[in-house]
């Protein structure tokens, strides 16, 4: 995997509140994969009676806020959930005709300013189902950032994680009738991993806006050990300052990874330590 430079000297190019923000984070601390589930843009539409594709158009100005916030802390990856496979498939198909309009005008607008902010760009999903125009407008895009060396920013277009282990085991199957044979092939996670859509590294922390409390098949195989932080904030409100809230909470978690806490055979030492251990249990925690 290509080397990652850290963007930690785009600190200036902070907002007042976000350098405010981040003065309390441990930089030796960030999360190094955050995944975002990026929701409400229709509710945040309706709430001002507006035709929902306004709140597509605003769901997009908070993308490109959030990405240049995370590139100049220098965040390592970001992979954001854009298109699900069931938005495909359950959407108006004049909703998914301006969807896919308005990604290429994304794409097309924002490449110069992910260069600048030396991101590099990259995608998983099925990809080649999305119609021709937009394939082409991605590959464009991904091979116009691909000398970046800063953050990675990955977005999931026409995405499910259910797809995606299907289609894992497909490809393994695949490979094993080209080696000689299923009987050969030892299947085990780090096999099912390497067959996953991209080379990422399984996310630290996953955010979810608009207060909902499910992930929404949404990698589901990577994010087996993920801390979740859901904040009731519509995506089109989210900014800068709350993905720097959303590391704070995480920084102030003790990952097990299914073992014992730091205490002697993980047994609370005192009342104090009881009652923070049963704040700590909660799986979706951080809701505003």
């Amino acid at each position: 995997m290509k080397h990652l430079q850290q963007n930690s000297g785009n600190l200036d190019k902070l907002s007042a509140k976000e350098r405010e923000v981040y003065a309390r984070l441990d930089a030796a601390r960030l999360p190094r994969h955050i995944a975002i589930i990026m929701d409400g843009n229709g509710r945040w539409a309706n709430r001002r009676h507006l035709p929902r594709f306004v709140g597509h158009r605003s769901g997009v100005q908070t993308v490109r806020g959030v990405v240049e916030t995370a590139a100049r802390i220098g965040l390592q990856y970001l992979t954001l959930y854009a298109f699900s496979a069931e938005n495909w498939k359950k959407r108006p198909q004049t909703e998914v005709d301006f969807l896919m309009q308005l990604l290429r005008q994304y794409l097309k607008q924002e490449v110069p300013r992910l260069n600048r902010n030396n991101v590099r760009l990259t995608y998983i999903g099925r990809i080649h189902e999305l119609p021709e125009n937009v394939q082409e407008r991605l590959k464009w895009a991904e091979e116009a950032t691909a000398a970046n060396t800063g953050m990675v920013l990955t977005l999931a277009l026409n995405y499910g994680a259910r797809t995606e282990i299907v289609d894992a085991f497909r490809s393994i199957l695949d490979a094993a009738r080209n080696n000689g044979g299923i009987d050969h092939v030892n299947i085990d996670e780090d096999l099912v991993s390497r067959h996953l859509y991209g080379t990422l590294p399984d996310p630290d922390l996953v955010i979810r806006t608009s207060g909902e409390l499910r992930v929404s098949n949404f990698l589901l195989w990577q994010i087996a050990y993920a801390e979740i932080y859901v904040t009731d904030k519509l995506w089109p409100d989210f900014e800068g300052t709350d993905l720097l809230h959303a590391i704070g909470d995480y920084q102030r978690r003790e990952r097990r990874y299914g073992g014992l806490n730091h205490k002697s055979n993980g047994i609370p030492s005192s009342r104090e330590d009881a009652r923070q251990e049963r704040e700590e249990a909660p799986v979706l925690a951080g809701r505003k």
